[in-house]
Order: structure tokens, then sequence, then C-alpha cells
């Protein structure tokens, strides 16, 4: 359920009330071509992603808001610009971002809040930016803060601050936003230029052209004819960064050959699964022949995360260590994480008599609903052909974890704590290894089913 910030761009976007202008980056008043962020700010200009204010100014140390750094994450992608309704209470058809804004949240790159609003002139911290950014270029970054903080850094996006960190909770300049951006979208600018061009397809169109960034607002370095091989290294959008002997730069996916469509590895960076390890802390869950439940769980969740880790999925644990979390703290997490799928793991306990997998969905007439039982039926299939225990089925459960979520959720039991048998299975570490497998591949056997390309992942 797949899976955002910046200065003002365009019309109105550093004076969202006023009329902007065209000024060339290299004669704004307070941008001279000393500027630590002259080069990315100018990128950003010639490409009409960023514009000044009508009396010549960037305002570089301006703080940036939600509805600016939609608008220039909007134009760097070509997202739909288009003034229109929005999802959001606080967004109307007449916000000069509101195209960009419900474009973005239709890509998931951005969300709102719980109460329905998008808060648009809210300050973009830096922590948010780079779970944006991360978002916007499809890079995997485990659904948090530091793993997005980790993901700009690794590529030279940032170099972080002077005392070591990111500064994640620090206000975002647009300055800062601009370097950034611009650094994402051309790595020629980042702080260590080096990319894997790890893709190769061919031109179908006569004659296409290089540029040296996403539109054709950029100038042409260099021109392809129709059945040159090129290398890919990443996406812009629906441009791609493409390599062919000397030639670099950015062209439109449309003209290269129709595996060109990177859908599937994109389309999947931005589902964002989230594990659940139920109990934790001072709540054991059931207890049965030495063994508790919330450990069981625990180590069988890390195990998942560790099959995630290597696919292009986007991951978040509730818990990932022995703490207490409440019912509704587990729901806000994965709503933080703008959650697409969400795997509640836990262990039965019965009287010692009951045994096997069962896995529960919320079967309410929601829009989650078949989706939520489509995910339990995956999962439990996997479960007891791996788990080799006794199947008690898929089934409706009102559990808080699946009532009260805004996405597919699903609870699963991986087996009866107090029953001797089952209880030899869950205390095996091997057992777990494929209980985990058996998740992680019912997750896959989900996106299959709803038209996902995941046959490289299995």
């Amino acid at each position: 359920m797949r899976k955002i910030v910046l200065a003002v761009v365009l019309a109105l976007l550093f004076l969202p009330l006023s009329e902007t202008v065209s000024k060339a980056a290299s004669s704004f008043n307070d941008v001279s071509t000393g500027h630590r962020a002259y080069k990315e700010i100018k990128y950003l200009f010639d490409g009409k992603i960023v514009t000044g204010s009508l009396d010549g100014y960037f305002n570089p140390g301006k703080i940036v808001t939600r509805g600016e750094a939609a608008a220039m994450i909007g134009r760097a992608l070509n997202l739909n610009e288009t003034k229109r309704s929005t999802q959001f209470s606080d967004v109307g058809s007449q916000y000069f971002a509101s195209g960009y804004i419900q474009a973005a949240a239709d890509a998931k790159i951005i969300t709102g809040y719980k109460d329905g609003s998008f808060k648009p002139n809210n300050p973009v911290n830096r922590g948010e930016m780079a779970v944006i950014l991360s978002k916007a270029f499809n890079y995997n970054f485990g659904g948090t803060l530091s793993g997005a903080a980790k993901a700009l850094m690794t590529r030279g996006i940032s170099g972080g601050m002077a005392d070591g960190t990111f500064g994640s909770d620090l206000a975002t300049i647009r300055a800062d936003f601009s370097v950034f951006l611009a650094r994402a979208i051309n790595y020629k600018l980042r702080l260590n230029p080096t990319e894997n061009f790890s893709l190769e397809r061919t031109v179908t169109a006569s004659s296409l052209n290089v540029r040296s960034g996403p539109s054709t607002a950029y100038p042409a370095v260099g021109s392809l004819v129709k059945g040159t091989k090129v290398e890919v290294a990443y996406s812009v959008g629906q441009w791609l960064y493409v390599r062919s002997g000397s030639t670099e730069g950015l062209v439109h996916s449309a003209y290269l050959d129709a595996d060109i469509d990177t859908g599937n590895d994109n389309i999947l960076s931005q589902q964002t699964i989230v594990i659940d390890a139920g109990h934790g802390g001072k709540d054991p869950g059931a207890i049965g022949y030495g063994l508790k439940e919330k450990d069981i769980v625990l180590n069988t969740a890390l195990k998942v995360k560790a099959l995630l880790a290597k696919s292009p999925f986007q991951y978040k644990l509730t818990r990932e260590t022995d703490v207490y979390l409440a019912l509704d703290e587990r729901i806000d997490i994965a709503e933080d994480a703008d959650a697409d799928v969400f795997v509640s793991i836990h262990a039965n306990a019965f009287n010692g008599s009951a045994k096997g997998s069962e896995t529960y969905y919320y079967a309410a007439k929601n829009t989650n609903t078949a989706d939520s039982k489509l995910l339990a039926t995956k999962i439990q299939d996997r479960l007891i052909a791996a788990g080799k225990l006794n199947d008690r089925g898929v089934k409706n459960g009102n559990y808080h974890v699946l009532r009260e979520n805004g996405m597919p959720a699903v609870l699963t039991e991986l087996g009866f704590i107090d029953n001797k048998g089952d209880n030899a299975k869950l205390a095996s570490p091997s057992w777990r290894d494929a209980a985990a497998k058996a998740i992680y591949y019912g997750i896959l056997d989900y996106y299959k089913a709803k038209g996902f390309d995941v046959s490289d992942l299995y």
C-alpha cells in the first residue's frame, strides 16, 4: 500500500500568493556563483523545477513547506500538475500545488494525517525530506527515517551534518532541498559520482535526444539512432538515466524497447510491508513448555525481515526487540509507514489439546476485505505446506490490529505453544526459518495474484 518535500516551485512556489518570474540562477540577488548550492539551484532552474520570486530572490535559507515540497517533487517527476480536488480536507482545488499533492499521494510519495488533512503549510524536517526523496526515487530504506537518511548518504546525495549525524529533526531549507533533489536526479552532481548501469535496452525512435535533465526543458547533450543499445542506471519518473559510449543523460522511457519498463522493480519498491511481532516486553503472550510467545514470534519476524531486505519491497517491523507496544501503537507504526500490507505474527494456546496453524482477516464490508482474505489465504497455504501442521484454515477475526487497520491486514497463528507437538516445532530454529519463508512467500503469492511480477523473488 506502496510505501514526501521541498522548496517553492513554479508559479507561486516561493511566494505562493504572488506571481513568480523566471530569473537566471546566476542573477538571483541571494544566490551568487560562489553560493554552496549554486550548481544545484541552477540545474533545477534550467529544467523549470524551481523559479525565483518576482523581485529576483531565491530565498535559499527559507524553510520548505509540505506543499512546496510536493510541488518541487512533482515538477522533477513530471507528475500531473493540473489543479483539482484532492483527498485532503485542507487542500482545495485552487491551492497552487493541489495537482502535485494529489498526484504524489496517488504515487504514494507523500501521505496525509489521520484526520484527513495534509497540512500543506507545515515545515518539512530533514528526516521527512529524506523519506520523501527515497520514495520518489525508489530507494530501499526500510520505511524508517534512519533508513532514508542512510539511503541519501550512501549515494552521496547528502554528506550529513558536521557532527556526523543526518540532522533529521532540523528544518529543511530551500538550498538543501535543492541540493538533494538535484543530486537525486543527476548522479554527476553527487559527492561520489558513481552509478551502476545494470540494465540494457534498445532505442526504438528514429532519433532520440539525450538530455541533461528529465524534461524537454533541459538541453540535449547527444542523440541516439534507432537500434542503439543503451545501459540504464535508474529512473526519474518516466525518464531514465542512460549511457551509450561517451554519451550520458536522461531519455524518456517511451522511446526505448518495451522491456525498459522498470515498473516491476519500481512498483514493488513503492510497496511497504509491515511485520508485527505480537506481544513483547511486559506482555509475554501465551506460554508453554518453557517457551514464551513473544520470543518465538519476534524471532520469526526478524527472519521475515531478513528475507524482505533482499527484495525491492520497503519494509518495517513494529518491534525488533523485546519491548511492549500497545495495539494502537502498532497500527500507528503501520499507518505512519504508509504500509500496503500488515502481517501480525502470533502463537496460539488452548489447554494443550488444540493444534495447527490458522490465519485471520477482518471480514467487514470495506475496501480491504477482499485483499485481506486473499493475503490470509496465500500465507495460510504456504504455512501448511512448509510447517507440516494441522490446517485450521482462514477465518474471520475481530482483532484490534485487523479491525482498526486501514490496509490489507492479517494475523497468523503459527501453532499452539501449549501443544507438545506444535511446541517442538515452534522451539526449532529450522522450523521458524521455514515459517518465515512461508510468510514471505505468501506475501509474494499475494502480490502475484494482484498482477505484480515477483517471479525473480522466490
